[in-house]
């Protein structure tokens, strides 16, 4: 009877809510298992390969002084 206020009154509010929420949880960046992953660093996967057994010691230190002077000379 009284709709003169219609979107000005609670459900207004209700939009609101709804879009922030959405807002939330389709741009704040996260983690969420299983979707999202960080990427992994090529230091982090070269130590899991060693840690595997993928690769041996001397591979290892040959690429990790790689990596350390590609870090060095990139800052």
């Amino acid at each position: 009877m009284f709709y003169a206020n219609y979107f000005l009154g609670m459900d207004f509010l209700w939009w609101i809510f709804w879009f922030a929420l959405l807002v939330w949880i389709f741009l704040v960046p996260y983690d969420i298992p299983g979707q999202r992953n960080k990427k992994r660093s090529a230091m982090h996967i070269l130590q899991e390969r060693f840690a595997n057994g993928a690769i041996d010691l001397k591979e290892y230190e040959r690429n990790k002084k790689i990596l350390e002077h590609d870090k060095i000379s990139l800052s």
